[in-house]
């Protein structure tokens, strides 16, 4: 005995797609004629298909204005719902071709901070992209390296944290170099600044608060900067500057671009500002925190797999270190 499927609805309402397609055209290009043209049939194909669909729907889809057509109130509304339908097949054929095709793509899910991935990658991932075209990263920044939210496992870690979680192979990068940085617009204005006193007492201190940073044990702010040079941040004149303070670094390093005050840098992040010379140090002295490293962490279920290694030899090339 046969089994018969009953008929899917949705399906039987469904207009023609190749009468949806030429209709989309149509009303992208509002010409009949260069809708053709797009898609390589003639112009009597497209009124056809336009004319087949108006019939399906019971309603007019264009008014014509001379040698071109304008959407229908009815029109508009079916445009977008077929327009963004078109684009969702087009982009689930793309991720098809591109996981299941000829040509394999690699991707990798990396997780750094907000300020290392503005500060740091950014500048450097065309290089990156440039020699590894096949490889697709997903980008994720966080504060909070220790709760990541469900759903979200990164295969590398760029952190200060050398064991992030179980699992991972953490390789030590570089140490922490800190000092006073401004525009140089900034210390022209300001003179004074070139000493320490004078940045204690005269500068407008754009400080890194501490917050949300609870899982990194030193924290260095300007109060902690000084008192390692042997001075006292407690400003005792009555004219003295403002203290700014915000828990968001890439903003700090931004007013200090737009000449609002001096920043503390982090050499690994503000390096390529000093080097295109948007950013100077008012002051030769630093901190050095030789204890205090960068880890690169990567998944060690991993380890062998092409692109983990071409990113880790990359990256670690790009922080001056050879090749793994």
């Amino acid at each position: 005995m046969s089994r018969h499927t009953a008929p899917d609805q949705t399906l039987l309402k469904m207009p023609s797609l190749r009468a949806v397609r030429s209709f989309v055209a149509a009303a992208r290009y509002q010409n009949f004629t260069r809708a053709a043209e797009a898609l390589c049939v003639t112009q009597a194909a497209i009124s056809r298909q336009v004319r087949e669909l108006e019939s399906f729907l019971k309603t007019p889809l264009f008014k014509r204005v001379g040698s071109a057509v304008e959407l229908t109130a009815a029109g508009a509304i079916f445009f977008d719902a077929a327009q963004l339908s078109f684009i969702n097949i087009a982009q689930a054929a793309d991720r098809i071709r591109d996981d299941f095709g000829n040509v394999a793509r690699q991707s990798l899910t990396l997780c750094c901070s907000p300020a290392f991935s503005a500060l740091w990658m950014s500048h450097r991932l065309p290089k990156f992209f440039s020699t590894n075209p096949n490889i697709d990263l997903n980008l994720v920044t966080t504060q909070n390296f220790l709760a990541m939210e469900p759903g979200v496992s990164p295969d590398i870690f760029i952190t200060k944290l050398s064991r992030v979680m179980e699992g991972y192979i953490s390789i030590p990068l570089f140490c922490d170099v800190i000092y006073p940085v401004c525009s140089p617009s900034y210390l022209e204005k300001h003179p004074e600044i070139a000493t320490l006193n004078g940045l204690r007492h005269d500068a407008v201190l754009l400080n890194l608060s501490p917050y949300g940073r609870a899982q990194v044990a030193e924290h260095v702010d300007w109060g902690v900067w000084m008192a390692i040079h042997q001075l006292d941040i407690a400003r005792n004149a009555k004219n003295s500057s403002h203290f700014f303070n915000a828990n968001d670094y890439n903003m700090l390093i931004q007013m200090t671009l737009n000449h609002q005050g001096v920043a503390l840098g982090w050499d690994h992040l503000v390096m390529p500002l000093i080097a295109e010379g948007k950013l100077v140090r008012p002051v030769t002295e630093q901190v050095v925190l030789e204890e205090t490293r960068h880890y690169l962490c990567y998944r060690e279920n991993r380890a062998d797999d092409d692109e983990i290694q071409r990113f880790r030899d990359w990256f670690t090339t790009e922080c001056g270190m050879s090749a793994l």
